[in-house]
């Protein structure tokens, strides 16, 4: 086979080469070519024809010593390390006779690469039918690694982008008026005031002109400016065309079909990726819209400007640039919600020091003595003790949090149909507009190669079974075990995480007993902050972990489900994940939110856990102070630690040890150092694993932001900020440390959209039952207009607090030192609304219990209801398709419609005066013409 492979010239096989031997063999290159990237991997070996795709394959040591060897023979210093090495090895003594374990292994793993070998020989023959042209290049930089370039020429670029449908920009231009609308106007002058906020990347043609597209073809190439082929399909359209072709070609020798994705899995091929456009540094590097990337996009100094999504859709495709122009629309909306945010928080700083409960906490002359904590370890305390508890809580609870819950709300309500208008620019702007079910469909005919093995395994036991139907394909029934598995595995995870948030509980309770059977001061100081911190730092390290094992399981039992195509095998794994890494992140908050405090009981007849535990209680002031910190320690810890250390972090990690693992083989290897070739680079750079990880992040972000911002309104200021580095972060990381992905078409951002629809229609709900039940919104309420006898908060505290006859307590909990405060407790208090003992049904919940919980009800249900109705009325309000778009799509459909009546009118006069030109006398030699079915030429007629 290696016959029918174009060769690798001398300056890429071996640059060290005497230039003398090369000069008699008519193989040099001018010196001034020899750093340019014709030479170094951007093309073949002849300079003209791109690499448009390149394979990897590993290359056994042995065969790598002999090429190695081969190309060194005429160098006289490789004949006498062959000397001294022989001689050498002629005076060593005998060597035993080699194990015939050690041997029969040897001679599976050479039957192995042959097999390999032969895979890749007849898949490659397949693609050079296909009318691809490949080159090989074994004498790699790169030790144990083949490179197998291919080329796509201008026949098999016209006829797959005309199998694909690609359209393509024809000749005609038209000019794109700008809306006169009121919100057109703003738009504009919000652009233009913006202006050097955009970033300096030239455009070819002016915005206001736009060429019609349409789906290339080779009969009407006529339509398309074809004046130079070699740039009218750009390297990204190029490497999908011959992407598109490697999937449909298949080894059919062995027993079962292989395509590219079962050699990937099986190892005859190692890697596959296209190649980035050039390098981004140095002198040397040429200008090319990765440099470019680089400076506009990748850098941290231009961190305040937008996005050329222009520029990163044409360089990585059209799902890659909608993921970013997302991310760079919820960043823009990110930053009235974190003012906003901020301000709510500023007001509670403001009136900390007016707010009449925490003043009464605050205030020594109360002299209110609480119920122990804890059993025995705990003795009785001072309210006065959690003023700084109480005036920490008002930052976050107060009036102005009802109002910041509903802003949100209607918030993410804009946000949605704010994306949902940027997306139609888009499609528009990216002749996505017709890409519909049509289009969708030539992309799904494509079946995943385990689909593939599995249905041809079930063939085969059909065909044994006499059973065989026309068509095999998985039925439910097939998959039913896998499904079984699933719900059983995901219920499992489930469990796994309620009983390590019950874990990190229990760790809680007993931590602050044993923090306050401590006989130093400085231990007992401020023991509820302590708790609060490391717990919420203990959850962080577990949600974190959790994460990472969780996506490794809900891509196992996606596997296990064997989807059809891509785009399910994509939308069930996003589920899963999402379900899992969902309840990982917010089962803590969840239990702080709605749980903690609720099941405790009462002094005397407490709730136990796990024999001895008992639940714990939250602080006076509510158990939102807790949840703030827990939101704030995992907002921040997930942001630093796992999106910007595991994203960053480990890929250069990664990069760096492939870096060292090649130099150590190439020391090993008599290589000389060469300057690395693009492919050789791009090998070196990590692999493109998709963009769910980046997606994920963001909708847990945004779930964070939406679902409990009543109790944290600074979440939407941590996470602009984590923004703003995450789209630098990811942009470098896309330029320089991945591999180029394969351009993918995209006209939505998919099931994500769901997933944040839904997640803002929950927000409302949370929100209304974290203000009623987690604060203390609606108990200053009811007491303000219902208890209070001067219609102020005055009182407040008192009324929240009920009493306790310390004799009440079950024999063995009472406190070890009850004279800890110096001296006798006959009462002591507890935050709950029950009967006091000298009642006739003490320690029964009181009818201020019932009156209150009505009121939180009542609130919950009108609080839904009119967020609901307010967000529906704006998004009736707003038009999905912006005006101005819909009238240019209008216009672009009318204008394609002109262009093929003028072209089938032209096409009429030219027959007819073919006709006439063709009508003339006929002499008495000449046959009268054949009917003919279709016009005949001029050239013809001549």
């Amino acid at each position: 086979m290696s016959a029918d492979y174009e060769p690798v010239c001398s300056e890429e096989k071996n640059l060290d080469v005497d230039f003398v031997t090369r000069a008699k063999n008519n193989e040099s290159i001018p010196m001034k070519d020899l750093c340019s990237d014709k030479v170094l991997g951007l093309y073949f070996s002849d300079g003209k024809r791109r690499v448009d795709y390149v394979l990897t394959y590993h290359i056994q040591k042995s065969g790598s010593t002999r090429r190695q060897s081969s190309k060194f023979g005429d160098n006289s210093f490789i004949r006498r390390l062959r000397r001294s090495l022989s001689k050498r090895s002629s005076r060593a003594p005998l060597q035993p006779k080699e194990d015939p374990e050690v041997a029969a292994q040897e001679h599976q793993t050479d039957y192995h690469e042959d097999d390999k070998r032969f895979k890749r020989d007849e898949f490659e023959e397949n693609l050079q039918k296909t009318g691809l042209e490949l080159e090989k290049d074994e004498g790699s930089t790169i030790p144990g690694v083949g490179f197998l370039k291919i080329h796509a020429p201008w026949n098999v670029l016209c006829r797959e982008a005309e199998f694909m449908k690609l359209k393509m920009p024809t000749k005609k231009v038209y000019e794109v008026k700008q809306g006169s609308s009121v919100v057109e106007k703003i738009r504009m002058f919000i652009h233009k005031v913006t202006a050097p906020l955009h970033p300096k990347v030239d455009t070819s043609r002016a915005q206001c002109q736009k060429p019609l597209s349409h789906p290339f073809s080779r009969e009407k190439q006529h339509l398309f400016d074809l004046s130079d082929k070699n740039k009218f399909f750009d390297s990204k359209t190029r490497s999908s065309i011959v992407y598109e072709v490697l999937k449909r070609t298949k080894c059919i020798k062995p027993k079962y079909p292989l395509g590219l994705t079962s050699l990937l899995a099986n190892g005859v091929y190692t890697s596959a990726y296209p190649l980035h456009d050039g390098d981004i540094e140095g002198v040397s590097a040429e200008p090319n819209d990765r440099k470019l990337l680089y400076e506009q996009w990748a850098s941290y100094s231009v961190f305040y400007k937008y996005q050329p999504i222009g520029l990163i859709r044409k360089y990585f495709g059209e799902k890659i640039g909608l993921y970013f122009a997302w991310l760079g629309v919820y960043t823009q909306m990110l930053i009235p919600a974190a003012i906003i945010g901020v301000i709510v928080f500023l007001y509670g700083c403001a009136t900390v020091d007016d707010n009449i409960p925490s003043m009464e906490i605050c205030d020594p002359r109360n002299n209110i003595t609480m119920c122990p904590l804890c059993d025995q370890a705990c003795s009785y305390w001072k309210l006065v003790t959690a003023c700084g508890t109480a005036q920490a809580s008002h930052l976050f609870d107060n009036a102005a949090t009802v109002f910041f819950s509903v802003f949100m709300a209607l918030w993410a309500v804009l946000f949605m149909e704010h994306w949902k208008r940027r997306q139609m620019r888009l499609n528009y702007v990216w002749d996505l507009t017709g890409f519909g079910e049509e289009e969708e469909g030539e992309h799904k005919d494509h079946n995943r190669a385990e689909y593939e093995f599995r249905v041809m395994q079930k063939k085969v036991k059909l065909e044994h079974s006499d059973l065989m139907d026309e068509k095999v394909k998985l039925t439910c029934t097939d998959r039913l075990p896998a499904y079984m598995t699933t719900v059983v595995m995901m219920g499992f995870m489930i469990i796994v995480t309620f009983v390590i948030v019950f874990g990190v509980i229990l760790y809680r309770i007993s931590i602050r007993a044993a923090l306050h059977m401590s006989s130093h001061p400085v231990v007992r100081y401020n023991i509820r902050a302590t708790v609060k911190t490391t717990a919420a730092i203990i959850n962080l390290i577990i949600i974190i972990i959790l994460d990472e094992i969780y996506g490794a399981i809900a891509r196992w039992l996606t596997r296990l489900e064997v989807p059809k195509t891509d785009k399910s095998f994509e939308e069930r794994l996003i589920f899963k994940t999402f379900i899992l890494k969902f309840v990982n992140a917010f089962t803590p908050i969840v239990y702080l939110a709605f749980f903690r405090g609720r099941l405790v009981g009462r002094p005397g007849n407490y709730l136990y856990v796990v024999g001895s535990y008992r639940m714990e209680e939250c602080a006076h002031a509510g158990c939102l102070m807790e949840l703030c910190i827990q939101l704030c320690i995992t907002m921040l810890g997930k942001q630093l630690i796992q999106n910007n250390l595991f994203e960053i972090g480990l890929p250069k990690l990664k990069k760096m040890l492939r870096k060292r693992k090649s130099e150590m083989v190439s020391i090993q290897e008599p290589v000389l150092h060469k300057p690395l070739k693009r492919y050789e680079k791009d090998q070196l750079l990590g692999p493109f694993v998709g963009l769910n990880p980046e997606y994920m992040e963001m909708i847990i972000q945004f779930g964070m932001v939406t679902l409990f911002v009543a109790s944290f309104p600074l979440a939407p200021l941590f996470a602009l900020l984590n923004n703003i580095i995450e789209i630098r972060l990811d942009a470098k990381k896309f330029v320089t440390e991945l591999r180029r992905p394969i351009a993918a078409k995209a006209k939505d951002i998919g099931i994500w959209y769901n997933l944040l629809r839904g997640l803002s229609k929950v927000a409302v709900i949370v929100n209304a039952f974290v203000i009623a039940f987690t604060s203390d919104f609606i108990p200053r309420l009811v007491y303000q207009y219902m208890y209070s006898p001067d219609g102020t908060l005055h009182g407040f505290v008192n009324h929240t607090l009920s009493y306790f006859n310390v004799t009440d307590f079950d024999p063995g909990t009472e406190p070890l030192q009850p004279m800890h405060l110096g001296y006798k407790v006959s009462v002591c208090r507890y935050k709950d609304y029950r009967d006091p003992p000298w009642s006739s049904t003490k320690y029964e919940l009181s009818k201020e219990f019932w009156a209150i919980l009505a009121a939180r009800l009542a609130f919950v249900i009108v609080f839904q209801n009119v967020v609901m109705l307010m967000s529906d009325f704006v998004d009736w309000l707003i038009p999905d398709i912006p005006k101005d778009i819909s009238l240019q799509i209008h216009k672009e459909k009318i204008l394609m419609v002109e262009l093929f009546m003028k072209e089938e009118q032209g096409k009429r006069f030219a027959a007819r005066d073919n006709q006439d030109n063709c009508t003339v006398p006929l002499s008495a030699n000449q046959r009268p013409p054949q009917p003919r079915s279709r016009p005949v030429s001029q050239a013809n007629c001549s």
